[in-house]
């Protein structure tokens, strides 16, 4: 009797460890973001505002570096706080390059390129800014904003800046060009700026992203545990920025970054200028014809979606649709079919849509006629 209740606890206890062991299996898969390369680019998935213990963070950088393989980033950047500086009695370090030479090796197991980076963190104006391709963070520690931007176009750093709808900086959420910013711009100090942040995303940035010509930017700014902030367990993702790069490597993200050539991904919209948000979508999303509902003349489209975004369209076609409305939802890596009447029982050869799940401008969304194939 004891040697059956064994090989039943036994049994149970290795099927429970295989259950759980699936379950976590499936959900790093899940978890994994997918983005598909556009004509004459690949697409790098890249969180470049992150933080640790060595500034303001929760965690070692050895955690970051795993949240990153699990999410199947292509890069990220570890840019700590210069000037603020909670934890430097628990974790002194004189050298503000630990964390990221801490990151380097961590990250030498895995495909995952780690870009020198630190933050300025000064009062608005400027407010705070993240320096990217640097070589050396100390150098950058001044009390003078102007001081510490030119000490990082010395290195050759892409700037951003940081969060500008703070509303611990800006109560308004409404930030504006100071006389400062304007100088850092014409000085070719500040190259880019944040239109997604953390949990906010601000159509405002944005509209100064395109106004003043900065390259558009999507972060976690991570403190605490990826998991946890942006809820994967329940399908959602962190922030980041694709970046459309001629190769994969950390030069071709710099250039990449200094042309502007990004789309920011937050809560399932994915926002950048039309001529990048454009190939992404259309790449991402395949139409085809599957056939003819018997003799009638309404044919069956598969819409297949082979990214990790979840794509909401309107059908702005002159022809209806017979088995739903004229809103369209292709899941993440999933299919919709959807059947429209064609009028003269002859294949179409392309559906317009309005991509609502994207957006090129204040609350405005591209229009594109998506190649249906036979």
């Amino acid at each position: 009797m004891d040697q059956l209740k064994f090989i039943v606890r036994s049994t149970w206890m290795l099927l429970l460890t295989i259950s759980v062991n699936s379950d976590a299996i499936g959900q790093d898969r899940d978890r994994k973001i997918a983005f598909p390369d556009v004509p004459g680019y690949v697409s790098l998935k890249c969180d470049l505002h992150i933080h640790t213990v060595f500034s303001d963070g929760s965690v070692w950088p050895d955690i970051r570096i795993q949240e990153a393989v699990k999410d199947d980033l292509d890069a990220i950047s570890l840019t700590e706080h210069l000037e603020y500086q909670p934890h430097l009695d628990d974790i002194p370090h004189p050298d503000r390059n630990r964390s990221y030479l801490l990151a380097q090796e961590y990250a030498k197991p895995y495909d995952l390129m780690i870009i020198h980076g630190a933050e300025i963190t000064k009062d608005m104006p400027p407010g705070h800014a993240n320096a990217l391709f640097i070589n050396d963070a100390n150098l950058l520690n001044h009390e003078d904003p102007l001081t510490a931007y030119r000490a990082a176009k010395k290195q050759g750093a892409f700037v951003f800046w940081n969060h500008p709808n703070w509303i611990q900086q800006q109560e308004d959420a409404k930030p504006i060009i100071s006389s400062l910013h304007q100088q850092l711009m014409d000085e070719d100090l500040l190259h880019g700026i944040e239109v997604v942040n953390d949990i906010t995303y601000s159509e405002h940035n944005f509209e100064l992203a395109m106004k003043h010509g900065l390259t558009a930017l999507g972060t976690s700014d991570i403190h605490g545990l990826i998991d946890w902030q942006f809820g994967l367990v329940d399908g959602g993702h962190r922030p980041i920025t694709i970046v459309f790069a001629k190769e994969r490597s950390i030069e071709s993200i710099r250039e990449a970054l200094f042309a502007g050539r990004t789309v920011s991904w937050f809560n399932d919209i994915l926002i950048g200028k039309e001529e990048y948000i454009r190939p992404l979508a259309t790449s991402s999303l395949t139409l085809r014809s599957k056939d003819f509902i018997g003799p009638s003349s309404v044919e069956e489209i598969v819409i297949t979606n082979n990214s990790s975004a979840r794509y909401v369209l309107r059908n702005l076609s002159n022809l209806e649709s017979y088995n739903q409305s004229d809103v369209i939802i292709v899941e993440p890596g999933g299919e919709t079919l959807v059947q429209v009447i064609t009028n003269d029982a002859k294949p179409i050869m392309s559906l317009k849509m309005e991509v609502l799940s994207t957006v090129i401008g204040m609350q405005k969304h591209p229009i594109i006629d998506f190649t249906i194939k036979q």
